[in-house]
């Protein structure tokens, strides 16, 4: 029996760095829409978040680079992500010639997320102050517990193109703050039983660099062994550990491929690729 050969499908996460930068992200749709076959757009907006929140006199609190989520937070992502951002770059794939169509995790039930407790973690110390462990509350924050792919591809099938808000919901009428790139790894992961999916994380630097200072340095591959030899010699660090365990997650559970690179160059063949 031949093995049914799936169609292609490549998701794509834009930062909001990305976002904010109108002739950056003026490209990045424009090669986007260029993406031959079915396509999901993942986007964040902090950045905007921050602006707007600001605007409203309403503090952003950071713990550790991640988004404090209160009452008053959320509903400022939630304006800021489902509205501002996500229905802006509908419109703008629209004038692209992408039959787009905007969702948070709530829109059909797609992200089911269960609300982060409280956890104890290791808070760096600001203005010269040593780091402390203390706990942490994070508030209106999902983890993604079940993505579902069955209807996602069914909107796919027709011909629309997903575009995710970093937004989930609890099942219990909660809108849930969560990290775009775990939504794009697990809307990857959701929709590899149905498609051949690969997965490119976007963003400022041209893939995953060897030397900080050297934009010229992309590390081409990185397996299982390279990640754990990078981050033990300090070249993989921040930011950057917890998109390559996403990257590596996705991987293990039937994502063709992950690619890291340069949000003005996402046609597949530049950046950093990820492999077992």
């Amino acid at each position: 029996m031949n093995k049914e050969i799936k169609q292609k499908l490549t998701v794509v996460k834009v930062g909001g760095a990305v976002v904010e930068d109108d002739a950056q992200l003026q490209q990045l749709l424009k090669d986007f829409s260029a993406i031959e076959g079915n396509k999901v757009l993942v986007h964040g907006g902090g950045r905007r978040a921050t602006q707007v929140a600001k605007s409203l006199g309403i503090e952003s609190k950071m713990v550790n680079g991640r988004r404090i989520t209160d009452n008053d937070m959320l509903q400022v992502v939630t304006m800021v992500y489902g509205g501002l951002v996500n229905k802006n770059l509908v419109a703008r794939l629209q004038a692209n010639g992408v039959n787009a169509m905007g969702l948070t995790g709530a829109d059909m039930n797609v992200l089911l997320s269960d609300r982060r407790p409280p956890k104890k973690m290791i808070v760096k110390g600001e203005n010269g102050l040593p780091d402390e462990e203390q706990t942490v509350d994070f508030g209106f924050v999902g983890d993604v517990k079940k993505a579902d792919g069955r209807a996602l591809s069914a909107l796919i099938g027709q011909g629309i193109t997903p575009v995710m808000a970093p937004l989930t919901h609890d099942g219990m009428g909660n809108i849930l703050n969560t990290n775009a790139d775990t939504i794009a790894g697990e809307t990857a992961k959701a929709l590899a039983p149905y498609y051949d999916v690969t997965l490119i994380y976007s963003f400022e630097k041209k893939g995953v660099l060897s030397n900080p200072d050297d934009d010229e340095s992309v590390i081409p591959v990185i397996t299982r062994d390279d990640f754990a030899r990078y981050v033990a010699d300090g070249t993989v660090a921040g930011g950057m550990i917890p998109k390559l365990e996403n990257a590596f997650d996705a991987i293990s559970s039937g994502v063709g491929r992950v690619i890291i690179t340069l949000a003005t160059a996402i046609d597949g063949n530049h950046g950093t690729v990820i492999k077992e």
